[in-house]
């Protein structure tokens, strides 16, 4: 399982939200791209960089920024926040984003994920309270079970799903096993998780779930390693090393 460290971006600052409140956010930084060079020194194998400006109103105010990380460093890059369309996919393509992380777009243009997949690594956005997918930067809910958009968008070409739950964004409060068990077995997709994380045993035990034979591909923790709950080079060391690695 790859460890994905989050550099969430508001107002070109590193920050993080509480439970996807866009008044709760606590800043960590000024500088993403020094942030996203301490992460790749400690060896982690990719970087997750959200817009959270254009996850919330769709002006993408930091993709200069995913730009100057993406030039930065010498990992892949993945990125989210407000691709709502292809203009938008291609742009974050064009600046060198490896894979590029699809979300309310998808919800209401299903064939957005096939076309943007024609030409770049896709991956589909669950954002989740409860079973409840929200949208627009977890700002309303859609009314769709996850489970339903899972079923309905796996084959559109993503190759992976990222799925954050929300109730458990920044508190620490250790991840959904349950929830994110029960997506492994929904789909053929690669999944990566989000949410909740808050020491290294919760990364072990995101790795040790296992659904008739599958694991999850990666973790996103952002609010534990700001924290310093989460040491990155310890926990990129204990995934490398786990059993099935």
């Amino acid at each position: 399982m790859d460890l994905f460290p989050a550099i969430d971006m508001l107002d070109g600052r590193v920050v993080q939200l509480v439970q996807g409140d866009f008044d709760s956010g606590t800043v960590h930084g000024n500088d993403p791209v020094a942030v996203s060079l301490g992460f790749e020194a400690a060896g982690c194998p990719w970087i997750h960089c959200v817009d959270l400006d254009a996850a919330k109103t769709g002006e993408p105010r930091n993709r200069h920024l995913i730009a100057a990380v993406v030039e930065a460093v010498s990992i892949p890059v993945q990125a989210s926040g407000g691709v709502r369309d292809d203009d938008a996919a291609r742009a974050l393509f064009d600046i060198g984003v490896n894979r590029v992380v699809i979300g309310t777009a998808a919800l209401e243009d299903p064939s957005l994920i096939e076309r943007v997949a024609a030409r770049q690594r896709v991956a589909l956005g669950l954002d989740v309270r409860g079973r409840e997918v929200a949208v627009r930067g977890w700002t309303e809910g859609s009314g769709l079970d996850w489970a339903d958009v899972l079923a309905e968008l796996s084959g559109a070409g993503a190759e992976a799903v990222i799925v954050t739950q929300i109730d458990r964004e920044g508190l620490m409060g250790g991840p959904d096993i349950e929830g994110l068990s029960e997506v492994l077995a929904a789909t053929t997709l690669q999944v990566v998780a989000s949410g909740g994380v808050s020491s290294i045993d919760d990364l072990r035990a995101l790795d040790a779930i296992e659904v008739d034979g599958r694991r999850l591909s990666g973790a996103v923790v952002g609010t534990a390693i700001y924290e310093r709950a989460v040491p990155v080079a310890e926990a990129v060391e204990v995934l490398r090393c786990a059993p099935h690695a």
